[in-house]
């Protein structure tokens, strides 16, 4: 009888979903039966670097996207890359999505998911071209700043709220790059080769869990090719993955200049082409119905080539975009720039920032005190929104770290010195010089370097040259430590970098690229005005080769220039460290705290589990320092004696929690069964493996607090 009961409930419960979707589709099939062939051939194409075209005749408007994923970004020409130079284009610049990863805080990713659906909303924008959620395999990639770094897991739990906060405002939430495009070197045509077990355990999840828990509207196809066909246009990932066993009822729509063939574009699962070249000739504007899924499409269905049929499921599914988006009833206004933006903006960078060393507690920085602060580096004042590829952003106010340290410190007496420059013209015997000049007598010496916007740093299209910090900064940072050892250095970047020099330094803050509230963020916790709690989204190896994608040679990165063989399988990031018994500089999930945290006690609510069951993990923390704080409580799982090659353990849940001084706090972490599955390659499914589990807890991937053994039976 309950049973029965539960199922008229849920049914009662979802018949005005049900009843809404039931009238969306029969208005989209009234509207394809009006639409000629002509018609809904332009709609699965572009008519302007960043819109699609609309049925003038019928009402239905054009599609409008926008790059992001941290902003929206400025308005581009019609037909070239060119800016348009408007006045009222200027936005909030948020943390990049590297720094959201960190902060481990699922309610701060649907802040910044709402906050900026509705600065796109505001904009008139009907699709945002991100979140980005391709696993940080290498820290060579330029484009990593942009992602959720190296872990699944955390990847998908961040990934759903910032859709549904995007998506809430009427705007598609695109979550790109579509699959395996873990480079940007070769990015148009390297060929991916990966098994069928990595690709399913490291590289979807988290699209996965876009699809099916967040319930994306659209799917940006990446540059690269997986086994031979561009992603754009894959057979194996957006028909049978994406449309078929996710069940994806949304829109794919290519990375511009991603497509590459007519007859696979039809076919393979793409349903809007955006950004290939076409030549101009005589007319004003680019001939975008002679691209791959223009004229050639409509010839074939005019051909009778290809049934109209096909035409008609990419249309239907725009149309769908639409009737979300553009054609929604009642969607919000949108705002921008305004307070409640910056604060989220801010708190996110404030609680991204991470403290990865912090010697005799050297910070935080007494603000009430006269002293001297050395401020050195040019990522003290260079701006970092502006560049780096397609995320570049416009923002109406950029604090720096300069400028928020003047601010926070305001008895101290600053001095500041360039030290080093990415302009290769520059003097940089000079700017050393004057660097070593101001850091004698110094107090404090704030060295803010790391890596920039600049191409072959953190930047689209391109990878790093290198490993170590550019510009002499090492060189730079041994010198001053000679002449001053009170040193903290600020890393702004998106990527690990080699950092042999820090055992010439007190502390070290790993900081981003945090947008309009940079500066502001970073002063809180240099002062101690904010504790800091972020946690890194991926490892630091000491050195490169210590890094599973390039411990294997150049075929597994980056490859040979035709194909890149994926050879560390499974074992990315701090799966490898951990497995290899590789010690890392600074581990997956490390981040210190200006107070100490203790585990007091912790238990599973039983030692054996059936396959459908949930674990449930009990521990009680314990801030056991003098200031409040927060702290991620970290879950991971190991297989003992597995009959498979696995990783020592993998993160399965965590959990952030606020701690008062000498308080303690009892904390709940569930992990279905279900997510101990591993893929199995011979049968195409997942599988969970019976037996002995370990489940680790702790707060970093190489700091478990305790161990303890299930068993799932």
């Amino acid at each position: 009888m309950y049973m029965i009961f539960k199922f008229f409930f849920s049914f009662f419960l979802a018949f005005p979903i049900l009843l809404v979707n039931a009238q969306q589709d029969d208005k989209i099939e009234n509207l394809i039966s009006q639409l000629t062939i002509e018609e809904k051939i332009s709609m699965c194409h572009a008519q302007s670097k960043f819109s699609s075209a609309g049925v003038p005749r019928l009402g239905i408007p054009e599609i409008w996207m926008s790059d992001g994923p941290h902003g929206i970004r400025p308005e581009i020409n019609w037909d070239d890359w060119g800016y348009a130079n408007w006045t009222n284009d200027y936005v909030t610049a948020f943390p990049a999505l590297t720094c959201l990863a960190a902060t481990f805080n699922p309610d701060l990713s649907m802040k910044y998911g709402t906050s900026i659906g509705e600065e796109a909303r505001y904009r008139k924008k009907d699709v945002l071209l991100g979140p980005g959620v391709n696993i940080y395999r290498t820290p060579l990639n330029g484009r990593n700043f942009e992602y959720m770094g190296e872990d699944p897991y955390l990847a998908s739990v961040l990934v759903v709220p910032y859709i549904k906060g995007v998506q809430k405002n009427g705007v598609a939430a695109c979550v790109k790059h579509y699959a395996l495009n873990n480079q940007e070197h070769w990015r148009g045509h390297i060929n991916v080769e990966v098994s069928d077990r990595a690709l399913h355990e490291i590289y979807l999840p988290a699209f996965k869990a876009a699809v099916k828990e967040g319930s994306a509207w659209a799917i940006m196809g990446s540059y690269n090719k997986f086994r031979g066909q561009h992603c754009c246009h894959n057979d194996l990932l957006l028909n049978k993955i994406l449309k078929k066993s996710w069940g994806f009822d949304g829109v794919v729509i290519s990375d511009w200049g991603g497509v590459h063939n007519t007859n696979e574009a039809i076919f393979n699962g793409l349903d809007i082409e955006m950004g290939t070249p076409s030549d101009k000739n005589q007319s004003k504007r680019y001939p975008y119905q002679n691209n791959f899924l223009g004229k050639p499409f409509l010839d074939k269905i005019i051909g009778n080539e290809v049934k109209e049929s096909i035409l008609d499921d990419k249309v239907r599914r725009i149309l769908r975009l639409m009737l979300r988006t553009s054609l929604k009833q009642n969607k919000p206004f949108g705002s921008i720039n305004n307070k409640q933006h910056y604060e989220t903006a801010y708190k996110i960078a404030s609680e991204g920032i991470v403290l990865l060393k912090n010697t005799d507690n050297f910070l935080p920085i007494d603000k009430t005190k006269r002293i001297t602060i050395a401020v050195i580096g040019e990522n003290a004042e260079k701006s970092m929104s502006i560049g780096g590829g397609s995320s570049e952003l416009k923002p109406d106010k950029e604090i720096s770290p300069l400028l928020g340290i003047q601010k926070e410190f305001r008895n101290a007496v600053i001095k500041y010195a360039k030290g080093y420059s990415s302009d290769a013209t520059v003097n940089s015997d000079k700017l050393r010089k004057e660097a070593l000049s101001i850091v004698k007598d110094a107090d404090v010496v704030l060295f803010i370097g790391g890596l920039n916007k600049n191409r072959h740093q953190d930047s689209e299209a391109s990878d790093r040259d290198s490993y170590q910090l550019p510009y002499n900064q090492p060189e730079l940072i041994k010198e001053i430590s000679k002449n001053n050892k009170n040193i903290a250095v600020i890393l702004v970047s998106g990527n690990a970098v080699e950092t042999r020099w820090k055992t010439d330094v007190k502390s070290i803050l790993q900081s981003w690229y945090l947008g309009s509230e940079a500066g502001n963020a970073i002063a809180s916790i240099l002062s101690g005005e904010v504790n800091p709690s972020g946690k890194l989204p991926f490892s630091f190896p000491m050195n490169l080769n210590d890094n599973g994608a390039h411990y294997f040679g150049k075929l597994s990165y980056p490859g040979d220039g035709v194909s890149q063989y994926y050879k560390e399988d499974i074992l990315v990031g701090y799966r490898w460290h951990d497995t290899k018994k590789i010690v890392p500089s600074f581990s997956f999930g490390h981040g210190l705290s200006y107070t100490s945290f203790e585990l007091l006690k912790s238990s599973s609510d039983k030692n054996e589990y059936l396959i459908n069951e949930t674990i449930r993990v009990n521990c009680t923390v314990k801030n056991t320092g003098k200031l409040e704080g927060k702290e991620v409580v970290q879950v991971y799982a190991g297989k003992v004696n597995s009959k498979i090659n696995r990783a020592k353990k993998e993160l399965k849940g965590f959990k952030k929690v606020f701690i008062k001084s000498n308080q303690s706090e009892k904390i709940k972490i569930e992990i279905p069964v279900n997510n101990l599955a591993f893929y199995n390659e011979k049968d195409s499914d997942w599988e969970i493996e019976k037996g002995e589990y370990i489940i680790y807890i702790g707060n970093a991937s190489d700091n478990i607090w305790e161990e303890i053994s299930i068993t799932i039976i």
